[in-house]
This record gives C-alpha cells, sequence and structure tokens, in this order.
C-alpha cells in the first residue's frame, strides 16, 4: 500500500473511532466483501456467514480504539474478522477432536494430473464450505491465513500435534471430495448430461 493511501486510510479510521458514521460506513463498505468471504470460509454456509459478518462489524467498531495505526489496517481487520468466526465455532464446540485419523477411510492414489486444476474457484469454495468445522477451520488457518501449527493450537485451544492432524484429515477430505466431484463430471460427460 502506498504512503498516500495509508495515511488517507489512517484519517478514515481515525474519524471512525470518533463516531463519524461516514467514516464508518466507508470502512464497512471497503471491507464488507472481501470478509463476508472469510466468515462464509469459516463457518461453511452464507446466512450463518452474514451474522459473523454483522458480528465481526459490532466488535470491530467498539475495538475500533484498539487499533494503534503501525501496522496494515486491512490485516487488523482480518483479524478481528477471523477471532469472531474462531469464537463462534468454539461456542458451539464446533471445534472438538472427533475420529481418529484412522478412521478417515480415504484411499487417494496418486494421479497424473493435479485435481485442483481441473475445478473452478466456486467449486473449490464449494467443497471447502462442506468440510466438518474443525477440518475448515484449521485449513483456513493453515493454508489461506498463513498460520503455524502452533499458532493455530494457540488460537483455538488444541495441541500442535492435533493442528497437523486435523490439516491432514481436512486435506484428504478435500482430496477425496475434489476425486468424487471429477467423477461425477466423467459420468455426466459419458451419459451425455
Amino acid at each position: 500500500m502506498s504512503e498516500k493511501r495509508f495515511d488517507e486510510e489512517l484519517k478514515i479510521v481515525d474519524a471512525a473511532k470518533k463516531g463519524d458514521a461516514k467514516a464508518q460506513k466507508l470502512i464497512y463498505e471497503r471491507y464488507a466483501p472481501v470478509m463476508m468471504s472469510v466468515c462464509w470460509r469459516y463457518v461453511g454456509d452464507k446466512e450463518t456467514a452474514k451474522d459473523m459478518l454483522q458480528d465481526g462489524f459490532i466488535k470491530l467498531f467498539s475495538k475500533l480504539n484498539m487499533y494503534a495505526g503501525t501496522g496494515a489496517f486491512a490485516g487488523w481487520v482480518r483479524r478481528v474478522f477471523v477471532t469472531t468466526c474462531l469464537e463462534y465455532l468454539r461456542q458451539k464446540s464446533a471445534l472438538k477432536m472427533s475420529n481418529p485419523i484412522d478412521d478417515v477411510g480415504y484411499n487417494i492414489q496418486h494421479q497424473e494430473v493435479s485435481v485442483i486444476d481441473k475445478i473452478s474457484a466456486d467449486e473449490l469454495m464449494d467443497l471447502i464450505a462442506d468440510m466438518p468445522d474443525n477440518f475448515r477451520t484449521v485449513f483456513n488457518l493453515y493454508v489461506i491465513e498463513g498460520y503455524s501449527h502452533a499458532e493455530i493450537a494457540d488460537l483455538i485451544g488444541i495441541t500442535e500435534v492435533n493442528s497437523r492432524t486435523i490439516f491432514l484429515r481436512a486435506r484428504k477430505f478435500l482430496q477425496h471430495a475434489i476425486e468424487l466431484l471429477q467423477d461425477n463430471e466423467k459420468r455426466n460427460l459419458q451419459s451425455g448430461t
């Protein structure tokens, strides 16, 4: 971000801290679309994601004075929304461990072409949304947000080993789901539908 844009954003944030409704509206309009997709990635359904978006903005505006202006505001906003989603998932006990990794039962064979290259971004987002909550949460934190397994463990109250195990499960789950999607597409092409 350019220094000029950073300064402009700081002015908007400062005005919003003082209760300026226009500045708050600008922040909302600038960040709502991106934060909606963040919320959806964590909670897995659009209606709950809308609720998380609202909760996140309430939290953001109530804690705006905590933003010191030293780092990127966008990063701070993202952290508020990720934390909001994690709190929601913790409250509904979605982050508890379930079956041991041996129970996953996916037999995934090596393929020549990456299956991920053959699906659209929307299809991939739908598959991620269909993951169990704990898989989706760790997957998002590790792959998309870039947290380490130690950081994930601290964030959601599990061990680092559990974070790694859940991530491996999530990856296998996603690989299996992608293969099923491809198999369905092949069958549809073969049957002419």
